[in-house]
This record gives C-alpha cells, sequence and structure tokens, in this order.
C-alpha cells in the first residue's frame, strides 16, 4: 500500500517498519512539505493516491468531510490517537497490525476515515 504520513507521526521508526511490512512509505520531508498545513499533506497524499497516516484525527476529519461534500475522493485516512503515554500509545508494529486488521477486512474501501487504535 502506498501510505503518505503526516509531518506528526513520521518517525523513522514507524517508517522502517511499514517499509519492511511491504509498504511504500512517503514523508513530508521526502516531499519537501515540512511545515506545510494539513490542507497542502492531504492534497499532496490524495494526489499521489496515497493513504495519509496522522494523528491530528480532527482536522483531517474535517478535510475528509470537506472532500466528500464537494463531491470528491481520497484513498483513505488512518488516525492515530495519542495520550502521549509511553504504556498506552500506539508503537510502529502496533500500527503495522492495526493496518493489516483494517485491510482484511475493507481492502477496496476508500473515502473513509479509520482509527486505528480501534483496530488493534
Amino acid at each position: 500500500m502506498s501510505l503518505y504520513l503526516d509531518e506528526d507521526i513520521a518517525s523513522r521508526h514507524l517508517v522502517q517498519a511499514l517499509a519492511k511490512a511491504g509498504h511504500n512509505v512517503l514523508t513530508p520531508a521526502d516531499a519537501d512539505l515540512l511545515g506545510d498545513s494539513d490542507t497542502v499533506q492531504l492534497t499532496h497524499a490524495v494526489g499521489d493516491n496515497r493513504v495519509c497516516i496522522t494523528k491530528n484525527a480532527d482536522d483531517f476529519e474535517a478535510l475528509h468531510n470537506l472532500i466528500i461534500l464537494c463531491g470528491g475522493s481520497h484513498p483513505r485516512v488512518f488516525t492515530v490517537r495519542s495520550d502521549n503515554n509511553i504504556r498506552r500509545d500506539m508503537k510502529p508494529g502496533q500500527i503495522v497490525n492495526a493496518i493489516n486488521n483494517v485491510l482484511a477486512v475493507v481492502e477496496s474501501v476508500q473515502d473513509h476515515v479509520f482509527c486505528l487504535n480501534d483496530w488493534q
């Protein structure tokens, strides 16, 4: 799967875990979009036909709603809730497993936002 990691989640460890699982991963640094707005990040992901992964659920759900309301489409958005608690926050391997769980059930569904925390 082609993935685009939002700046808030684009750690080296997650990129490595996703690549090891066979995903094609692009980050804002790769796309020369560091510091750009959420709108620019999602626009790039959609234009490149990549599923966007972010910790910024509220803003990306609002962007998803705007896209759908305007009759548009996007590959998908995966969100990850974070409590800034090392014991509760998802680790890269858990994110990879949650993505696999989503794909096992809803592989062909696009235009949705999925919270990966709910798919562990």
